[in-house]
């Protein structure tokens, strides 16, 4: 059996990443895909106990490396207990998020250095890396308006950071393709959904196609 292809999702807050994700899966799995939807950090249940204590409003004192620690404490075992497995079976994983967030969150908006945020993730993930990331570029002043206007997303404790925060991770994302540019594909996430759906099924059917499980 042929491995599986890992896809993940990228961007800063309000990039409508979600939505978009749960459209691309329901099209995959009518064309008759075998296909895994998950996220980060979550996914499974220790993972999802840690993504509360990372994102809760009342843990503001939380240190930059522990959050870097916790992130790919999650991440480690989301790997091993759903991700890699679903790999194996041969399946098409969609990730919202993965270690790029991190080394754009906390390596690059932190200022704990992408080198060395990359090589605790390095001992979490081994030699596991998405296939194909798609970024969904939208600037942080358009992204936090969206998440003030959607009434039924909590503000996490990430959202609430400052403007300038969010415009260093979006700086930081900039520096993750530079790393990355062929796993990498950016697309406008500003436009309207439909659209940012259209041109993200587009990636990945071609993406697919020429890796041969389509």
């Amino acid at each position: 059996m042929n491995k599986g292809t890992f896809i993940t999702f990228e961007g800063p807050e309000g990039a409508g990443k979600t939505t978009v994700i749960a459209e691309i899966y329901k099209r995959l799995e009518s064309v008759g895909e075998a296909v895994l939807l998950t996220r980060e950090p979550g996914g499974i249940r220790i993972s999802e106990k840690i993504r509360a204590i990372i994102l809760d409003n009342e843990h503001q004192e939380m240190d930059g490396r522990t959050e870097a620690l916790l992130y790919a404490a999650a991440r480690r075992q989301h790997l091993v207990e759903k991700v890699m497995p679903a790999i194996e079976a041969g399946k098409i994983v969609l990730c919202d998020r993965f270690v790029d967030s991190s080394l754009a969150y906390q390596g690059y908006a932190r200022g704990l250095g992408m080198d060395e945020v990359m090589a605790i993730n390095a001992f979490a993930i081994e030699d596991t890396m998405p296939d194909l990331t798609i970024f969904f570029a939208i600037h942080p002043e358009e992204g936090l308006k969206r998440i003030e206007r959607n009434d039924d997303r909590e503000q996490n404790r990430l959202d609430n950071e400052t403007l300038q925060f969010h415009r260093d991770v979006y700086a930081g994302y900039e520096e993750v393709q530079r790393r990355f540019p062929d796993r990498i594909v950016q697309i406008d996430a500003s436009a309207p959904l439909s659209e940012v759906t259209e041109n993200v099924w587009k990636i990945i059917s071609s993406q697919l196609i020429s890796s041969g499980n389509s």
